[in-house]
């Protein structure tokens, strides 16, 4: 038996052996989950920069068509177009505190991936597990197409196609399809298809659960089928364009970006496009007839199309906007789907607030106030008023209140103050306030970013995977 097939049936037992309490096997969702002919056909990557620490290491792994930056460490595991994206970790002698304790890092925060299948999947931030500083672990954990591993440690788990873990740690967990987790830590729970879950103790608790059927148009996952679904066909629909950024080694400039922005070199840009001072497009972001007003970002994995960000707009890793109008300061969550239509455009008000894993579907045009929080399945004005409120009337909330399938308990000014204050530390990370050289964030840092990419064996039993590599300064 090859080397690849070998490792990857390591890699599914162990992820079984964790799971078993939850009589889940992850056996038929993995059958076809990494194309054994295709790992050898893309080369890996990373980037250097004189901001980030540079030290990576590959053991005994396969990483076609993945993307490295920061401190890394991947063993016995298998990658494919995934983003490793360590430019947020902490830092030697950073002090972070929690709760009543203050914890002092003695050595830089490291990316640790063991045993691990991820595929299209983004690792990125820093670790918010308390116990474990210093190393943002992912082990005994397989991830499928497009799901987020953001800030979230994560130990014998299972992550189904656009599901998203965020800041919170999880062992022993099935995070079902289309699903956002920001609860903390979960330990031996399984996440139901289209759970929205954000859950703060003590301060609120926000948990909405998509209609099934409905959610099946848009994603799907068996285990006798790979995934499928609207948000699969869309992005089938545009692979063509992200090979050929992959296929050339250099590739025409775009002279109308300004100085202070930053254009990824692994970002698919069709004509049409203006990006004005501050913006930061990531790599494996599609933008196409669009404009990018100062301060905006587009994320790893979003689709910008046919669409007008006014500025200090927040398009978070996987959503996609196509054929809408943002006014600023405009929040898009992670994997949302904004999708109007050319005779049916979507317009979106100063200061919303889209939560995670929004699907907003429309025929006709439709609007949304400024200064709103908007959630779940909307395809009409009706579905509309059930699934949004002001901002202004959640803050006032002091106990619970239950709105179509959305339940909140605790404060809402708390919620709404959380996300404001998130926004506006995403803004600032990415280098939307950057002037006279005060400011900079990543839309700055990354025109500094050099890329080197690395090949697998072509060859023999040891086809598709890589040589162990350390890679130092």
């Amino acid at each position: 038996m090859k080397e690849l097939q070998k490792l990857f049936n390591r890699i599914v037992q162990r992820v079984n052996i964790n799971l078993r309490e939850l009589k889940f096997d992850v056996s038929p969702y993995a059958d076809a989950l990494i194309p054994p002919d295709q790992m050898n056909k893309f080369y890996a990557f990373y980037g250097i920069t004189p901001d980030h620490p540079l030290d990576l290491h590959f053991e005994h792994s396969a990483l076609a068509g993945s993307y490295f930056l920061g401190k890394c460490r991947v063993r016995n595991s298998l990658l494919y177009k995934s983003d490793i994206r360590g430019d947020e970790l902490k830092r030697k002698n950073d002090v972070r505190k929690f709760n009543s304790f203050t914890i002092t890092l003695t050595k830089d925060e490291i990316i640790d991936i063991e045993d691990s299948a991820l595929v299209k999947t983004l690792v990125h931030n820093y670790s918010h597990d308390p116990e474990t500083p210093e190393k943002f672990f992912i082990k005994d954990t397989l991830a499928m197409d497009y799901a987020n591993i953001h800030g979230a440690p994560s130990d014998g788990c299972f992550l189904g196609p656009f599901a998203t873990v965020d800041l919170t740690t999880m062992r022993d967990c099935v995070i079902g399809a289309y699903s956002y987790i920001q609860a903390g830590e979960i330990n031996h729970l399984k996440v139901d298809p289209g759970t929205i879950w954000v859950n703060s103790p003590g301060n609120f608790n926000f948990f909405y659960k998509y209609p099934q059927e409905p959610l099946a148009h848009y994603v799907s996952l068996s285990p006798d089928n790979v995934p499928w679904g609207i948000l699969i066909d869309f992005i089938d629909e545009r692979k063509d364009q992200f090979q050929r950024v992959f296929d050339f080694v250099n590739l025409d400039t775009i002279e109308s970006v300004p100085e202070t922005a930053s254009l990824d070199r692994y970002a698919v840009v069709l004509p049409n496009i203006k990006i004005a001072d501050n913006v930061l497009v990531a790599q494996r972001a599609y933008i196409e007839n669009s404009s990018l007003g100062k301060g905006a970002n587009a994320q790893e994995n979003c689709f910008i199309i046919n669409s007008c960000l006014e500025g200090y707009n927040v398009t978070a890793h996987g959503a996609k906007i196509i054929e809408a109008r943002l006014g600023s300061n405009v929040f898009v969550g992670f994997n949302s789907f904004l999708y109007g239509k050319k005779e049916s455009r979507l317009k979106i008000g100063r200061g919303c607030v889209i939560m995670p894993h929004t699907i907003i579907d429309v025929d006709q045009p439709l609007e949304i106030p400024e200064e709103h929080i908007v959630w779940g399945l909307i395809r009409n004005s009706e579905e509309l008023r059930t699934n949004s409120m002001s901002l202004a009337e959640l803050a006032s909330v002091e106990c619970s209140f239950t709105k179509g399938r959305m339940h909140f308990e605790g404060k809402g000014a708390l919620l709404v103050n959380a996300f404001k204050e998130r926004i506006q530390h995403i803004l600032e990370a990415n280098g939307a306030f950057f002037e006279d050289g005060a400011n900079a964030g990543h839309a700055q840092r990354n025109q500094k970013l050099s890329l080197n990419t690395i090949q697998p064996f072509q060859f023999g039993e040891m086809v598709g995977m890589y040589p162990s590599i350390r890679i130092l300064p």
